[in-house]
């Protein structure tokens, strides 16, 4: 797939407006981030209204940022800003539609789990874009050890990625994205439209908030971390598959049970990785940590913070929080 696709066939019209994102709010006081970094005064004044088009959409994306002096305050329908793929489609039955989105942010994140907090599954969010817009990296499915395997709900040791192979289809798009049942849709890796979108996709661009508070930045970060005057560098995950698969892990697919593509009958390698548990982390292997993260200066935070990063290779995003949720 060619990620530097740039022709959006959306017709964006941007129907109402106020957004600031120059960093600076209202001054309603300074927050006393006494433990921890401070993220006050950084994107907390957007307030947008999109009609979006495309044919799978056909709604306004709304999504807002504000601050109550203590908490970054998420408002939004999780509309996508920015063309999609064709959804339904054979690999995803479902549409996307209007969501509720109402989260709170802490404006002092500080670092308490030093390995991470491990954050999959439907009970949270791990972070949001700021078009109000789900990360949502893992997926429900999984393959018991005898290659019988579900894309949701599944049930099993293994752990089926979304990314990075092609033994499985989730019928995601150009953003590396698609959608839930309900109708959700939501990123597994990079937006690649949303960066467009946000008008910087050559620089260190902030494009959400983890639920622990951290920013999320895609792709890019200084080649010396804590110098922002040093180049722009594409930031490398420590992560790599492991050079044998673990015992018992299915190595060819029998059935797909469930699903518009159900199929019992399947004689299909799967390929490594397709599953989680294909990968190990290698600390100091590339330029982040376990949660795909690392302490350093950005453009909004030039004397460094510690934050997450979208790339373009497995975990593609964090499946781990640093901070307090």
């Amino acid at each position: 797939m060619n990620f530097r696709i740039r022709i959006i066939l959306v017709s964006l019209m941007l129907m109402s407006c106020d957004k600031n994102e120059s960093s600076t709010q209202k001054d309603e006081g300074t927050v006393n981030c006494s433990t921890g970094f401070s993220t006050e005064n950084i994107l907390v004044d957007i307030n947008e209204e999109i009609y979006n088009n495309d044919e799978s959409v056909l709604a306004y994306s709304k999504y807002s940022w504000s601050s109550d002096g203590t908490n970054r305050i998420l408002n939004g329908n999780g509309i996508p800003n920015h063309q999609v793929g064709t959804f339904p489609n054979s690999n995803n039955p479902n549409s996307i539609s209007v969501q509720n989105i109402n989260e709170s942010f802490t404006l002092c994140p500080s670092i308490i789990y030093e390995s991470g907090l491990n954050v999959v599954g439907p009970a949270m969010a791990i972070a949001y874009a700021l078009n109000s817009v789900k990360f949502d990296p893992a997926t429900a499915g999984r393959c018991n050890d005898a290659g019988e395997c579900r894309l949701a709900r599944g049930t099993g040791n293994w752990n089926i990625e979304a990314l990075g192979h092609e033994t499985f289809n989730f019928g995601d798009d150009m953003n590396h994205a698609h959608v839930q049942p309900s109708g959700a849709y939501h990123y597994h890796g990079m937006p690649e439209l949303l960066i467009d979108f946000l008008g910087d996709n050559n620089g260190m661009i902030l494009i959400g908030w983890a639920s622990d508070g951290f920013p999320v930045y895609a792709r890019y970060g200084y080649s010396e971390a804590e110098d922002s005057q040093s180049k722009l560098k594409v930031l490398i995950p420590s992560y790599r598959l492991k050079s044998q698969p673990d015992e018992n892990r299915p190595n060819t697919l029998t059935a797909i049970l469930g699903g518009p593509n159900a199929n019992n009958n399947i004689s299909k390698p799967i390929s490594m990785g397709a599953f989680t548990q294909d990968y190990e982390y290698i600390e100091g292997l590339g330029d982040l940590d376990e949660c795909n993260g690392r302490f350093g200066a950005t453009p909004e935070f030039p004397d460094g913070i510690y934050y997450y990063v979208v790339t373009d290779d497995f975990p593609f995003f964090t499946r781990c929080l640093k901070g307090e949720v």
